[in-house]
């Protein structure tokens, strides 16, 4: 059985990371639409539009038996009309809203993610849905999402500015101080290990990825029927592919790693061709 993996860059590796770990035997899919990285910059309608054009594109293609969004800001927007329009199981992403307030011990919650996803009503609906009498802070980064890209990509990264883009999740009041940050991006997790560094105090880091996987893994169980044999990790033929069509030394390098080692160039043919009519 296949499974599609679809970010805005790499950053939905976190994701697969996840997943190949429950979800053995498995060929995997990665697309990321790096011709439109990143979605933060988009507004809704366009950026709609655009999604669903390379979804009818990878659908028609692939086939998969379930697909991950692994994307916080695709997720919030496009996973109703893709739940409508296939069969397919889809499987989106958010911040993980409901542990935060679980787990909480001061009630204060920032959600780090992009601009474009904390103001989606979505995000307003978990919220009054799951945070209880917690006091959850929105953040917007508006440069967290690039450099965790460059980070993974082997690029310099000017630490001064992550400071100040994970700042002001940090709330001290009289009622205590933030303890919980949950992330709404998935670049975000591989960058945890730098922003703990410039953190002003200890607080929980929550990444939804290993959520995401287990859904997945209990939609595609439901769908496996007695007489399936399973595919042995030395059948698949996982693959990664990118919307521009550029080669990027260092990508491929992170792809390689992920065990990512197929290309596709008729499906990246088509991707390009979307990418080139476009618009943010």
């Amino acid at each position: 059985m296949s499974v599609l993996i679809f970010d805005s860059g790499v950053g939905g590796l976190s994701v697969l990371r996840e997943a190949r770990a429950v979800l053995t035997g498995h060929q995997f899919i990665y697309v990321g639409d790096d011709a439109g990285f990143p979605y933060g910059d988009w507004e809704e309608a366009p950026l709609l539009s655009r999604i669903l054009s390379l979804f009818d594109t990878l659908m028609d293609h692939y086939n998969p038996d379930a697909v991950i969004v692994a994307c916080n800001t695709a997720s919030t927007l496009i996973l109703p009309a893709l739940r409508k329009q296939y069969d397919t199981p889809f499987i989106g992403i958010v911040p993980a809203i409901k542990p935060a307030a679980e787990r909480t011990a001061s009630g204060l919650i920032s959600v780090l993610a992009t601009p474009a996803t904390v103001t989606r009503q979505h995000i307003q609906e978990l919220i009054e849905e799951f945070g209880g009498d917690c006091s959850v802070n929105l953040i917007g980064a508006t440069r967290l999402a690039g450099l965790a890209e460059d980070y993974m990509l082997g690029r310099p990264i000017d630490r001064a500015v992550l400071k100040e883009e994970i700042t002001p999740c940090f709330i001290d009041t009289s009622q205590g101080k933030t303890d919980i940050i949950t992330l709404g991006c998935t670049h975000y997790p591989f960058l945890i290990n730098e922003m703990r560094k410039l953190a002003p105090w200890p607080v929980d880091w929550l990444d939804p990825a290993e959520a995401v996987a287990r859904r997945a893994q209990q939609l595609l169980y439901q769908q496996i029927k007695p007489s399936d044999t399973p595919i042995s990790p030395s059948q698949t033929n996982d693959l990664a592919v990118m919307s521009s069509g550029l080669q990027n030394d260092a990508r491929e390098r992170v792809f390689n790693s992920f065990g990512l080692v197929g290309r596709d160039k008729t499906i990246t043919n088509k991707l390009k061709t979307i990418s080139s009519t476009a618009t943010t």
